[in-house]
């Protein structure tokens, strides 16, 4: 209900703004009259739908809002990151918006903007061991990896359930989160036998631990990471699959870090005649997620409204713009600094409550879909 709630309230707000922003790759380019938002995004790659979705809510608020940008992709790749950075800078952005690709490597480059008296706001992922951090738009992170591990926790009974965990990027301050809060809420069910972990020696060695240090994750996501690359995730789910025993399948649960790498994932435990069903998780409500849920070849997906984080993201820029502070409701420790954070709620979707969450909230028109 609070999503909802949220979700009106911010088409109220757009409903107040006019303008027109125009752009897929370059500059934004404004109409006569309209507000100049000295604003520079930058975003990690075009290669995964989630930052696509992102793009196009961005250029969505901005035409409403009458603002002009500029939005730059890094293509996973941290030197063409500081480049555009160095570029947008040199245009006179005021403001820098920017989703690292890896979050310490990125630093060097906010640095270089604070330098130049541009105000950084780190999106979605943080930046990582620099001051040089103004503010952080992001979602729960925490309780997205909860959410994973709640979903699982949820529809397991009796013992020795097959668990296997698969991680993000280790370059990714966030996926550590996403881990961090799945194994919070898997790992006591884990110690008491009600899932075995499959594809991770270095889980199993820890499994009485409830609280791991970030050292320690890093050694279960150094055996499971997909890198955030759905070929990686098909690859290495199909290498686990290779060596297990049939004991070690049947019915499977599977702990998937996002919608891409779900797909990937599914496809090959699907795949493998020794499966019997699979439960898997994801986040982002990427469109062919969504249609996999209302397929039945994807459990569930924890939807992130991109369209409130944006909105979070431009009311901040605005504010710095105005010579105001933005007002933060938490702070992340980023390895030099506590930065003030603004977090944005989290909904679990799964079959039972996609059409409401996904649909009748105007998210996705159903047109986008079939078996709805």
């Amino acid at each position: 209900m609070k999503l909802f709630l949220r979700i009106a309230l911010l088409a109220i707000v757009s409903m107040t703004m006019t303008g027109l922003f125009a752009s897929n790759n370059g500059e934004a380019k404004m109409e006569s009259g309209a507000k100049k938002l000295s604003v520079g995004i930058i975003l990690p790659t075009k290669d995964e739908p989630r930052w696509l979705q992102d793009e196009a809510r961005f250029r969505d608020a901005l035409e409403k809002a009458g603002y002009s940008v500029e939005i730059l992709f890094s293509q996973g790749d941290s030197a063409r990151e500081r480049a555009n950075v160095e570029a947008l800078v040199a245009k006179g952005v005021e403001v820098l918006i920017m989703t690292p690709h890896d979050g310490a490597a990125a630093a060097a480059a906010a640095n270089e903007a604070h330098n130049a008296g541009v105000k950084v706001i780190s999106y979605d992922r943080l930046i990582t061991n620099t001051e040089s951090v103004d503010f952080y738009v992001t979602f729960d992170s925490l309780s997205v990896g909860k959410a994973f591990g709640q979903y699982l926790v949820d529809n397991a009974t009796g013992t020795g359930n097959n668990l296997y965990l698969y991680a993000g990027a280790a370059s990714d301050n966030n996926a550590f989160i996403f881990f961090d809060g799945a194994w919070q809420v898997l790992q006591p069910k884990i110690a008491d036998g009600t899932f075995v972990v499959q594809n991770s020696t270095e889980a199993v060695a820890l499994k009485n631990k409830p609280k791991l240090s970030r050292a320690e994750l890093g050694k279960i996501i150094g055996q499971v990471t997909t890198n955030w690359d759905f070929n990686v995730a098909k690859n290495l789910a199909e290498a686990n699959l290779t060596v297990a025993p049939a004991s070690a399948k049947g019915k499977v649960y599977i702990a998937a870090p996002n919608d891409g790498t779900a797909r990937s994932i599914a496809d090959a435990f699907a795949a493998d005649s020794d499966v019997t069903e699979y439960l898997i998780t994801g986040q982002d409500a990427e469109k062919a997620s969504v249609q996999y849920i209302i397929d039945g070849k994807q459990s569930m997906t924890v939807l992130k409204d991109v369209r409130i984080l944006v909105a979070d993201a431009i009311k901040a820029a605005i504010k710095f713009l105005e010579g105001n502070t933005p007002t933060a409701t938490g702070s992340y420790a980023n390895g030099a600094k506590d930065v003030p954070a603004i977090q944005t709620e989290v909904i679990t979707v799964d079959r039972q409550n996609v059409k409401a969450v996904i649909v009748d909230s105007g998210y996705y028109p159903a047109s986008d879909f079939t078996g709805l």
